[in-house]
């Protein structure tokens, strides 16, 4: 199993091609997405959430988490949680920093709020713009049993999913949200393995 993680706080316009791949591939995926996205592009989130997709918490902005305190992190969490519940009906329970920061104090405070603090275990860099088959390579190089694979929406990334998604297949993966991956795991900060 491994777990396709999306943040998304832009690139909505990829999205639906994404959406598309991924129902060809019977893949189910993680949307991690920021509340400010989630108010703008209610349509899409609901067509995500519809889909069987996971939809987590990116906060509400896409800020520096490591440089605010802990009353300001549950203040941004909760605020993107409760725009995804009024859209989809469904409590976010994992979080996803963005710039993929990390430290012990923001960990506690993830945590403190009921939240699982999720980093992935390879990443994309597709918000680089790489060539589609870069996108490819980095993944297949780097991909293990419960990985999570950071995406973005973009259209690099929509070009390498037929590929990418056909080639992990055809190595056994079978593609769950992360909360299928982390079932059982700790509180720490998750990357699954």
């Amino acid at each position: 199993m491994v777990a396709i993680s999306v943040n998304v706080d832009w690139g909505e316009e990829f999205l639906p091609a994404m959406l598309d791949e991924f129902k060809k591939s019977n893949a189910q995926v993680t949307f991690f997405v920021t509340g400010r996205w989630a108010e703008k592009n209610t349509d899409m989130l609901q067509q995500m959430a519809q889909a069987g997709h996971s939809i987590q918490n990116h906060g509400y902005r896409h800020v520096h988490f490591n440089a605010l305190n802990a009353e300001e992190i549950g203040s941004e969490i909760k605020k993107a949680e409760d725009i995804i519940f009024n859209i989809t009906g469904k409590k976010s329970s994992f979080f996803a920093s963005p710039y993929g920061e990390y430290n012990p104090r923001l960990v506690k405070a993830v945590n403190g709020i009921d939240y699982q603090y999720i980093m992935w275990s390879v990443d994309t860099i597709d918000w680089q713009q790489p060539t589609p088959e870069t996108i490819v390579s980095r993944v297949m190089k780097k991909v293990h049993n419960d990985a999570i694979i950071l995406m973005h929406p973009t259209e690099p990334t929509v070009k390498a999913l037929p590929t990418l998604l056909n080639q992990l297949q055809a190595q056994g993966y079978q593609m769950v949200t992360v909360d299928q991956i982390t079932s059982g795991k700790s509180d720490g900060p998750n990357n699954a393995n």
